[in-house]
């Protein structure tokens, strides 16, 4: 039975989100990021949006626990097994000429991001198994959805989306009402219901049809590209995909419009979505700086004003010398991403077995059981062999940063930074990873999840921001949820906190729960204030960690961390 789609045209406002969408209807590189809370319409507006492209358009949905297998393709194990080793498309040759939607895609395994958004963005996908290769046009309109609340997108990935609309219940009541009316109407009948919106449903296709026709005649005059240059410069943003979706956004949107060429008000009506996610300010303009000549009271900002800028400071890391972390790995269980989620990395086969249930297939070790049983190569489920691989081991290094206001005197931010960056740049290795928890205002945040990428790691802090209060305990709860048996946890703070999870003392519940947390840690202690009261070495001794002070970290070339011998279920 075919499930009813919710029109597109009857999503009430939301304006920002449906011209993301239509946009990408018009061109598929055009691939869009939904950011919003929990009951926002993102995936009910996402579904409909395959109903205004030209048929057949499927919308295929992909679940966050899809194997790379299901994802891109693999061996058709049925045909395998009649002796005829051929590849199976996957999801990505399901989606072409539609919408691929991934929901919650930050919590999608890191490898599979990776895959998917270089895909989407050549519009060829190449599958090689076991020895076999294919490939075929994956053109599709790729839609990614999150909750903020639910954890961050890594920032590599972050700028390979085009697009990005942050979408937001509404709270005008009378607005409410109308949403609930439609779809308690559309649930009752959904028929009927289409048919009161069919006349708005096939002017919207009809103008996203015309528009896919013209979009490759729409001119976009070098000043206007230049403008456009400038434009994303001024704001700071780095990524050159910034112009380029800028441009292509610009020309999607003058051919919805039915305009022969890009103009100025196209480019600032897509600013805001290519810079949304790119920029702090999401791309509008901000407000001028006072200008020479002002009156004190015109020039000096609200007290409110003043602690927003605090709070958004941004320090540029300082290099420091750092010595290189050593961890004892002698009988460490092996690290892993956590206990549910696979991260796709692997080690060396070392060896293949025998199992009618290959979780990945040993096609060479399974042919020739075959031959050697029956002399042919029809397979028979006796014949499947997997390959075992040989588990990495490494370290997860787990960073919780202070960044709150205290860290803004003398800059100081700078020396955490740059020290972060200094003993990732000397300790980390091949197989290791590495997650960031920082904790400033009223709550931590997970600014990276755990990755092996280490630019990714670079990245975030460069553009990390100073400022607000301390909520140390908030970020030893959130670290409780990224230990492993090989986690490896540096706090760098300077002992302060004064932000309670529970309503008590917040140096009580923070000393609390540190004497939870089972795992290697180091304090690094950032206070650099003659005579202090010694927060850091105190909490140090409650997380049985060892200690050391920011300026003693040059001191010495190496230092040593002993590993606590954790069983594995004990995180």
């Amino acid at each position: 039975m075919k499930r009813a789609i919710y029109p597109f045209s009857a999503v009430v406002g939301q304006s920002e989100m449906k011209l993301a969408l239509l946009l990408a209807a018009v061109d598929w590189r055009l691939s869009v990021l939904l950011r919003g809370e929990k009951g926002s319409a993102k995936t009910t507006t996402a579904r409909g949006l395959a109903a205004l492209m030209p048929e057949p358009a499927p919308f295929v949905n992909l679940p966050i626990g899809a194997t790379e297998d299901r994802l891109l393709g693999g061996l058709h194990l049925e045909r395998a097994l009649k002796g005829d080793a051929v590849l199976k498309p996957g999801l990505l040759s399901e989606a072409h000429g539609g919408v691929l939607y991934v929901d919650e895609i930050n919590l999608l395994p890191a490898h599979l991001g990776d895959t998917l958004l270089d895909t989407a963005s050549s519009g060829v996908n190449v599958i090689e198994r076991e020895g076999l290769s294919a490939s075929h046009a994956a053109e599709f309109v790729l839609l990614g959805s999150m909750n903020p609340e639910e954890g961050s997108l890594r920032p590599q990935l972050l700028d390979r989306f085009a697009l990005c609309a942050d979408v937001h219940p509404p709270l005008d009541p009378a607005e409410r009402q109308i949403v609930v009316e439609r779809r308690i109407a559309f649930e009752r009948d959904a028929l009927q219901f289409e048919e009161a919106w069919a006349a708005e449903q096939k002017t919207l296709s009809a103008q996203v049809s015309g528009a896919r026709t013209r979009v490759n005649s729409i001119l976009c005059p070098s000043e206007t590209l230049a403008w456009i240059s400038a434009t994303v410069c001024e704001m700071g943003v780095r990524s050159l995909r910034a112009d380029l979706a800028v441009m292509r956004a610009s020309i999607a949107y003058a051919a919805l419009m039915d305009d022969a060429s890009v103009e100025q008000h196209h480019v600032t009506t897509v600013l805001p979505l290519v810079l949304a996610h790119r920029t702090r300010s999401g791309g509008r303009p901000q407000q001028a700086a006072p200008r020479p000549g002002r009156s004190q009271n015109q020039a000096q900002p609200t007290v409110k004003e003043g602690a927003q800028q605090a709070m958004e400071r941004i320090f540029a890391p300082k290099a420091i010398a750092t010595p290189t972390l050593r961890i004892s790995t002698v009988d460490m269980p092996v690290r892993g991403f956590n206990e549910t989620v696979v991260t796709g990395h692997h080690g060396p086969v070392i060896r293949s077995r025998p199992t009618d249930t290959p979780r990945e297939l040993d096609l060479r070790a399974t042919l020739s059981h075959a031959v050697a049983a029956t002399g042919t190569v029809e397979l028979r489920p006796d014949d499947l062999h997997e390959r075992v691989r040989k588990p990495r081991r490494g370290t997860r290094y787990l960073f919780l940063i202070d960044s709150s206001g205290s860290h803004a005197a003398k800059e100081r931010m700078r020396l955490v930074k740059g020290a972060v960056e200094g003993l990732l740049a000397r300790s980390f290795k091949k197989d290791d990873e590495v997650a960031i928890i920082v904790f400033r205002g009223t709550e931590a945040q997970s600014i990276l999840e755990p990755t092996s990428a280490l630019h990714d790691a670079i990245m975030v802090l460069e553009y990390l921001p100073t400022g607000g209060r301390t909520p140390l305990v908030h970020a030893l709860e959130l670290a409780r949820g990224y230990l492993t048996p090989s986690t490896v946890l540096i706090l760098l703070t300077d002992g302060h906190t004064n932000v309670a999870l529970k309503g008590g003392d917040p140096w009580e519940e923070a000393v609390e729960i540190a004497g939870q947390l089972r795992c290697s840690a180091l304090v690094v202690d950032t206070d650099g204030v003659p005579g202090s009261l010694g927060q850091s070495r105190k909490f140090a001794e409650a997380l049985n960690a060892q200690y050391i002070a920011l300026e003693d970290l040059q001191d010495s070339d190496a230092l040593e961390i002993t590993a606590q011998q954790i069983p594995g279920d004990s995180c």
